[in-house]
């Protein structure tokens, strides 16, 4: 009697383990599965993060999106100086999320280029002095192009060349 006994426990333990790994099994596909669909959905990205050591020792990771820069044509004009003319000339290229940008803010390239003419037509020498005048230059810049081409959006303002003579 105590080898049947001993037979039956073994057989429930086998039985019992077949349980536990398949039902790991089923499950590890399960969330396979899940993680899948949820990435072909859209829900999830798993794309790699680019990661950024700051100068205090912090780490942090950012996800980088593609961006497309647009050039406008030069302009050069003559600042507001009460003595001898100064003139500017500046070459500028917009940085937008896609193509489909560009091709929103092209038509308003007239309205653009009006309102930059204007805005810095009023500049002093002394208001592009220093990495703050450059930088409150390229904020008004960013500014005005959005309000002139809402509701496109432009993401950020870079100077290709600044020249003030």
């Amino acid at each position: 009697m105590a080898d049947t006994e001993l037979q039956n426990t073994e057989g429930e333990g086998r039985t019992s383990k077949r349980k536990v790994v398949v039902g790991a099994i089923a499950g590890v596909l399960l969330l396979m599965l899940g993680v899948g669909v949820a990435y072909v959905m859209d829900w999830i990205d798993l794309s790699e993060p680019a990661t950024i050591k700051r100068a205090d020792g912090t780490v942090e990771q950012i996800k980088t999106k593609p961006v497309v820069f647009y050039d406008l044509p030069e302009m050069t004009v003559n600042l507001s100086t009460k003595g001898r003319t100064t003139y500017l000339k500046v070459r500028i290229a917009l940085e937008v999320e896609s193509e489909g940008m560009v091709a929103q803010v092209e038509p308003y390239l007239p309205r653009i280029l009006d309102a930059f003419q204007i805005y810095l037509r009023e500049l002093r020498p002394a208001d592009l002095e220093g990495s703050a005048g450059l930088f409150r230059l390229k904020e008004q810049l960013l500014r005005r192009i959005n309000s002139a081409i809402y509701p496109a959006k432009v993401e950020g303002v870079l100077f290709k060349e600044i020249l003030i003579q």
